[in-house]
């Protein structure tokens, strides 16, 4: 597809190159994944908002991860599947709900890191100052430390759009399967200077200080709980910090990919679904290491489960 000129308020996409005979099969898979993004995270919100014995600073800071992954995952999947049986010619998007879909994209991207930042000092306090856990991490602290991990992505994230929204345009064509910030400043022909610069600034920032403050507090309590004299309570620790561990770890190897695979031009179309993964992968793998991991929030899952067969089973008798 070439770069097009004429209403540049209607932005075309490239998008995904998906055959005739793979796209009912893609766009089958693809709901399904959506629908249990949708129904694990939003449920797990649900369990620990109606369960007051889960109203604890870890299982508070679970329900940020899980609200932010349904957002993202809403903000790129119902997108991709509208334009699953659209003609590549005739893939469209209006200017604005581009820009709309690219601020969601980032911001779901750094809160994803400032999240996961305060999940990792909770666990840091937990661990290496347990006397102190009920005084530090109260309810006010962790309202604060969500909506701090909440608004430093929003500030970051709306100062990154407004330098592109504020370029003129001379092209209307996004390769790319959904908008991003790249893809919009792309679209204008003027000098890109001060948007890389500040790009590439605040993704040094945000992805420094969140390898370093997470690589950091890992490493202090994975030493506590090896010089620690309790096995029992050392071993639950560190089992619980390696699911934390592995959620980041995840979200890390989807924020790459993309950015490795585009190096090699031969792999655009596999640098396409590679982008896309940042949006499926992580929000479908956290709630179910987490419900799997934390054996309070597995015993309260299958719990409701058994409740709910209970009442089955007694409409069914009656």
């Amino acid at each position: 597809m070439e770069n097009q000129t004429g209403d540049l308020d209607i932005i075309l996409f490239e998008g995904l190159k998906v055959t005739s005979q793979s796209s009912i099969p893609a766009f089958i898979l693809l709901l399904l994944i959506y629908f249990f993004i949708m129904v694990s995270n939003i449920g797990l919100v649900v369990l620990i908002s109606t369960e007051r014995s889960l109203h604890q600073p870890m299982y508070l800071l679970f329900c940020n991860m899980s609200i932010n992954d349904a957002f993202g995952a809403s903000a790129i999947i119902p997108r991709i599947l509208s334009d699953a049986f659209t003609p590549i010619s005739e893939r469209s998007i209006i200017y604005i709900d581009c820009v709309v879909q690219a601020f969601a994209s980032h911001f779901h991207a750094g809160t994803s890191h400032t999240v996961l930042m305060i999940m990792a000092f909770d666990r840091y306090v937990a661990i290496c100052n347990p006397l102190r856990y009920a005084t530090i991490m109260t309810l006010r602290m962790v309202v604060r430390l969500s909506a701090g991990a909440w608004l430093m992505a929003f500030i970051s994230v709306a100062i990154l759009m407004g330098l592109s929204i504020r370029l003129s345009r001379c092209r209307r064509v996004i390769v790319n399967p959904f908008c991003d910030n790249a893809s919009l400043f792309k679209l204008s022909c003027e000098s890109l200077l001060y948007n890389h610069i500040y790009g590439l600034g605040s993704a040094v920032v945000i992805l420094g200080s969140s390898m370093c403050s997470v690589t950091l507090t890992y490493l202090r309590i994975a030493l506590v709980c090896l010089t620690g004299r309790n096995k029992t309570v050392n071993s639950k620790a560190l089992q619980t910090c390696g699911t934390h561990l592995a959620v980041y770890v995840i979200m890390l190897t989807m924020s790459f990919m993309p950015i490795i695979i585009h190096r090699w031009p031969e792999w655009a179309d596999s640098g396409k679904v590679a982008s896309i993964l940042f949006f499926v992968i992580p929000p479908l793998m956290n709630p179910v290491i987490y419900g799997l991991q934390c054996k309070e929030l597995r015993l309260k899952i299958f719990s409701v489960f058994h409740r709910n067969r209970v009442k089955d089973g007694k409409s069914f008798h009656k």
